[in-house]
């Protein structure tokens, strides 16, 4: 069996400054000396974030779906958000947002990895959880914006996998989270 798995690299980072400030993340510039070469990146300097595979007994899983302005689709995801909360630990902050996008609490939270879902031009990390013993609650909150409008669904697990097998649905952080839920759970 392999034992393949990304390794640390330091370069010489001779300058790194922010050089656009947007709402929700900035774009960074870093200037590095990779070998003999200097080079220059920008890349989507991203808070990090977390994502929630939320399966009941039943072995279905709570999906979202609402309005994604650059893809231009509502898509289906599963609850996610920023870890934009100083000192939150990631476990709460999945907690939060699933009880945010989704009006459901957990009993029992695994974690199923950390993926940089687009590493050539962002820093962004997503926890991934899988959260079980799940109760669905009264919601507390008004929902705006592109949340205004989410639609909750449980959809069987084997049916969310097939979705992602034929490309009905293209999410990175659920069809992440779902293969590797499915599989823990032999599905």
């Amino acid at each position: 069996m392999s034992d393949i798995r990304d390794e640390p690299f330091e370069v010489d980072v001779r300058k790194s400054e922010t050089v656009y400030n947007g709402y929700v993340w900035d774009v960074r510039e870093d200037t590095f000396q990779y070998g003999p070469t200097t080079l220059v990146r920008h890349y989507l300097d991203h808070t990090g974030a977390v994502a929630v595979v939320a399966v009941d007994d039943d072995d279905r899983v709570l999906l979202i779906q609402q309005y994604r302005h650059p893809i231009g689709q509502r898509d289906w995801e599963i609850p996610a958000g920023l870890l934009d909360i100083e000192g939150e630990d990631p476990v709460d902050a999945a907690a939060r947002e699933l009880k945010e996008e989704a009006d459901a609490e957990a009993e029992n939270w695994t974690e199923l990895g950390s993926f940089a879902l687009s590493p050539g031009g962002s820093n962004e990390v997503i926890r991934i959880y899988l959260a079980t013993g799940v109760r669905m609650r009264e919601s507390e909150y008004h929902r705006v914006e592109e949340e205004a409008d989410i639609r909750a669904e449980w959809v069987p697990l084997a049916d969310a996998v097939r979705a992602i097998s034929e490309g009905r649905i293209h999410n990175a952080a659920m069809t992440i989270g779902i293969l590797l839920a499915a599989r823990q759970r032999g599905i």
